[in-house]
């Protein structure tokens, strides 16, 4: 074995980092924490891309068109302002807007003028949009179902629930990354 792949089998070796010569700040991951961080990075990625896959083979949606489709037919009224459907996903307003203006093409959504607000925007759930969220959610609850939730009994999935609830309270509460870029 070479230098340097020995030296890459050890992940803490901070002489690894190039340009970084200080002090490791905080402490390091321990190996079962490490594993589930991984496996929780891991299992994100890969979901994400089934739950895609499933979407479009089934109905033509992505999981993004999925995700507006879902925020609009639960919003009163079936319409919400753009900033509003950022903030529920986390997304940056040019990928809304570039997603916005092709499900409007697609005909799921329309833009009305913002009653009120002259220069406000309201994103309206159209007939078309909202046949597309109800021929697509079966599909996808099954497969949310059959890659997440069957691979749990009642105790796990309560603790899962409770754990990205905890989570999220972090993130989203005082001091996190609602009020402050990490």
């Amino acid at each position: 074995m070479n230098d340097v792949s020995s030296r890459c089998t050890n992940i803490n070796d901070m002489s690894l980092i190039p340009g970084y010569h200080g002090a490791m700040i905080g402490q390091w991951l321990t190996a079962d924490e490490q594993r589930a961080w991984r496996a929780y990075l891991r299992a994100g990625s890969l979901l994400t891309t089934r739950l895609n896959r499933q979407l479009q083979a089934d109905s033509g949606l992505s999981l993004a068109e999925y995700e507006v489709l879902v925020q609009l037919s639960e919003a009163p009224g079936g319409r919400l302002r753009p900033f509003q459907i950022g903030l529920a996903l986390n997304w940056e307003q040019s990928r809304l807007s570039h997603l916005l203006s092709r499900m409007a093409r697609r005909g799921f959504v329309a833009r009305h003028d913002c009653p009120g607000d002259r220069r406000g925007a309201l994103v309206v759930l159209t007939g078309p949009g909202h046949a597309a969220i109800e021929s697509a959610a079966p599909g996808h609850v099954a497969t949310v179902r059959r890659l997440v939730f069957d691979r749990m009994d009642g105790a796990q999935a309560a603790e899962f629930g409770q754990t990205f609830e905890a989570i999220l309270a972090g993130l989203e509460g005082p001091g996190g990354l609602r009020a402050r870029a990490d």
